[in-house]
């Protein structure tokens, strides 16, 4: 079901036209997901991934939305550096919240809050078993993947949810000056396409779970 979760997260200021500026050179260094990508210059990522409080609201509204309680497990795939994780964990205490992400420097770099609680792995072969998780969030994460990696990755979390439950939400454009927007700006994303061309990919995979557009 189409459903927007992050309509509390701030609207990001983007200068595409810097952006274009040493472009790919700056792709190969983002694509290393490393510290340039976190916590370097804005051309080559986020231009600096820090704690603000602003996964509160988010947290909460995914805990309203999902009935999550004391004892459910969640797990966000492409957790970064923790936040939701922690904000998550805080808002309903004694949810057992855990994060995966590709980044080894996110996790060494992780919120103190999240310490313990977040792993380096591949959404493409998730080390859990079936059934695992009582919700499987992955929010701007799956888009970096190949269209048959990301058609992987879908399977995997629909494995792993139990009754199907998950969100995620992936790069999309419904016009073309949205798309030429995206390309333009985008760093990382491998797969990406109109609602309609996403909604083929789930198909693809069998994922009938949550999801939601991130647009320029």
């Amino acid at each position: 079901m189409l459903i927007n979760l992050l309509s509390t997260y701030p609207t990001a200021k983007r200068d595409i036209k810097n952006r274009l500026t040493s472009k790919n050179s700056n792709k190969e260094i983002a694509l290393r997901f490393g510290e340039e990508y976190f916590d370097g210059k804005r051309s080559q990522g986020y231009g600096g991934y820090k704690y603000d409080g602003r996964w509160v609201p988010i947290a909460k509204k995914i805990i309203g939305k999902y009935n999550l309680k004391p004892g459910n497990r969640v797990l966000d795939i492409g957790c970064a550096k923790g936040f939701l994780v922690k904000d998550l964990r805080d808002s309903c205490p004694g949810l057992e919240v855990f994060g995966l992400d590709i980044s080894s420097y996110a996790i060494k770099n992780c919120h103190e809050d999240a310490i313990g609680y977040l792993q380096v792995g591949n959404a493409v072969e998730l080390p859990f078993a079936d059934n695992s998780f009582d919700l499987v969030l992955s929010i701007n994460t799956l888009h970096n993947l190949t269209k048959s990696r990301c058609i992987t990755a879908l399977k995997e979390i629909t494995r792993i949810s139990k009754n199907k439950k998950s969100f995620i939400q992936v790069d999309s454009y419904s016009n073309e000056q949205e798309k030429e927007n995206f390309i333009n700006w985008m760093l990382t994303a491998k797969t990406y396409g109109t609602p309609a061309e996403w909604k083929k990919i789930f198909l693809t995979a069998g994922y009938d779970g949550d999801y939601y557009w991130t647009t320029i």
